[in-house]
């Protein structure tokens, strides 16, 4: 017999990228939608709110009480300051957790796998379009030969982190990567210490926050007469995420721990 669909549920889902979960999901035979938190249009039918015709799932704000109902796995796309509250009300019900809210840091991310490992079940967490997590495995092996890079991302005025989770994670696991020492920096800079950027994982992460920017993420390492240009843009449509989510849905019910990176369910570590 088929394997019963994985039932998900959506946190965040009047969201840009929650409602595209929910047509995701909805297209999905594989998968079928558990529960639906959002904080506006309580109590009504997350499918004529999104799709245009009822699905028998309500609207409801209370995240806890919907994870009490045990679905397979909770997807996240809400606040970095409510997201941590999330995966701990998912962990302390065993119920695996894919964290698409940006935000957390290294430090969280340690409580998070510790968290999971615990409960016996798993989580993920990362950028899940697969153009950015190509972005990311390429800079990853790049990194392991190019001991020094720094790092810019755009964001739109409003973007509330700086910087962004993508910046942020993957300068972190660039960190891990980096075979020998990097460069020195100048031991006194002129001018305002500031504009050499913020200090992540030993590399210099710059934050451009504009109206009229996009959510773009480069890494520019660079070599004595040569340099090289990573760079994810994103172009407006939530529904580059659905893909990665889904399949982090489904290998965060298969091993436990935290995984940092759709690059690592694609290709491996």
């Amino acid at each position: 017999m088929p394997d019963a669909p994985l039932q998900v549920c959506v946190s965040g889902a009047l969201g840009a990228v929650g409602r595209a979960l929910v047509r995701g999901i909805d297209a999905d035979p594989a998968y079928r939608l558990h529960s639906a938190v959002a904080r506006r249009e309580a109590g009504r039918d997350i499918g004529e709110v999104v799709l245009g015709r009822a699905v028998g799932v309500p609207v409801e704000p209370d995240l806890g009480r919907a994870l009490d109902r045990g679905p397979d796995v909770l997807i996240d796309y809400t606040h970095p300051a409510v997201v941590r509250g999330h995966v701990e009300l998912a962990l302390q019900r065993s119920i695996p957790v894919v964290i698409g809210t940006t935000g957390l840091t290294d430090t969280d991310f340690e409580h998070i796998d510790a968290a999971a490992r615990a409960a016996g079940v798993g989580a993920a967490t990362g950028n899940f379009s697969v153009t950015a997590a190509l972005m990311q495995h390429l800079a990853r092996f790049a990194a392991r030969h190019v001991p020094d890079w720094e790092i810019v991302e755009h964001g739109s005025a409003t973007k509330p982190d700086a910087p962004s989770g993508t910046a942020r994670e993957l300068a972190e696991l660039l960190a891990r990567e980096r075979a020998g020492p990097r460069t020195p920096d100048v031991a006194e800079p002129v001018g305002p210490p500031e504009a050499r950027g913020a200090a992540i994982g030993g590399a210099r992460v710059h934050s451009v926050r504009l109206h009229g920017s996009g959510p773009a993420v480069e890494v520019v390492f660079g070599l004595p007469g040569e340099r090289l240009v990573i760079r994810h843009d994103e172009l407006g449509d939530p529904s580059i995420f659905v893909y990665g989510s889904l399949l982090a849905a489904r290998r965060v019910c298969e091993r436990p721990g935290l995984v940092r990176g759709l690059d690592s369910l694609l290709y491996g570590d």
